[in-house]
């Protein structure tokens, strides 16, 4: 593994005139009303903590800080991609959004949207640039109505959870605080942000850090695993059309009906053993598919065929 670099930034210096690229292996937007909500308990109760409304803005330097927990990003030709954090990134980008259209103070307003939105090498983008995403960001950034009928997850978690945010704030930061908290936001709240430099080494942080139970499931952790392995980029993004079909529409069929059948699958293709009825017996391969099969079919990835590029585009394409 090359040298992996860390820094601890605000989120004014996180997001000011940059521009991140959401990478293959990541997960669609996921956060649901729970996160939302106690993101912004946590920030409300942190800044609560400080704030005196008898305060002079330049105070807020000596408010306490908050860490928001750290991101891992691949630098590759001076582009950045999310491996891991743009659940809170995107979130963050939300309630800029927020409090900028409750800004009562144009420089404020101006300093929020460069956060959110700016032009970089003369070319205007959010911060946090998905293009599929993109068009419905510029509708709440403008206050426009969206219809949400027939649109993709991800696009309906995030109009549904910026509607959180409306809900949700907290009424004790009123107008008069509301500035206050903006500027406390961008200047008091730390993240860590975690470079790699290829996508092997990003890959193996990203692994290390979600594989033990905390925040992506083993289905995940198999497509990140899976289109890691594939070097052509064409391939790799067709790859990743091609999962995302596949598993949105078992996912239509039910909860967790897309892990179940990944699981089924790949029983009915490579489980030739199974746990003996007896004391002390071990797990083999049709139990270890049921509990981990992303760690499973790393382990035999050689059993499988999956030895070059080639053979992981096709697992996901023909197999």
């Amino acid at each position: 593994m090359r040298k992996v670099e860390g820094e601890a930034k605000n989120i004014r210096t996180l997001l000011s005139n940059v521009r991140f690229y959401i990478d293959y292996y990541q997960r669609d937007y996921k956060w649901q009303t729970k996160h939302v909500n106690e993101l912004l308990n946590d920030l409300t109760e942190k800044f609560l903590g400080s704030y005196d409304p008898k305060d002079d803005r330049s105070e807020i330097q000596n408010y306490d800080n908050y860490f928001l927990g750290s991101i891992i990003l691949c630098e590759k030709n001076k582009i950045k991609y999310i491996i891991d954090g743009q659940q809170r990134l995107t979130t963050l980008t939300l309630l800029l959004i927020y409090l900028r259209h409750r800004e009562p103070h144009e420089d404020q307003r101006a300093k929020l949207l460069n956060l959110i939105y700016s032009d970089v090498y003369s070319k205007k983008s959010f911060n946090v640039d998905v293009e599929e995403r993109n068009p419905f960001i510029k509708s709440i950034l403008d206050g426009e109505d969206i219809d949400t009928n027939d649109k993709p997850e991800s696009i309906r978690n995030i109009i549904a959870r910026y509607k959180d945010i409306e809900k949700l704030f907290s009424d004790e930061i009123n107008d008069d605080a509301i500035t206050f908290f903006s500027d406390w936001l961008i200047e008091n709240v730390y993240l860590v942000e975690i470079t790699a430099h290829t996508d092997e080494d990003a890959y193996i942080i990203f692994e290390t850090m979600n594989d033990r139970g905390l925040s992506l499931n083993p289905l995940e952790m198999l497509k990140g695993y899976l289109l890691t392995n594939i070097t052509d980029k064409e391939k790799r993004n067709y790859a990743t059309d091609e999962w995302k079909k596949i598993i949105e529409k078992v996912k239509n069929l039910g909860k967790d009906e897309d892990a179940d059948a990944i699981k089924a699958w790949l029983r009915s293709q490579y489980a030739d053993s199974i746990r003996e009825r007896k004391r002390r017996a071990v797990p083999l391969d049709f139990d270890k598919i049921g509990t981990e099969f992303h760690r499973w079919l790393k382990d035999k990835h050689g059993r499988l065929g999956l030895n070059k590029s080639d053979n992981f585009y096709d697992f996901i394409n023909k197999d």
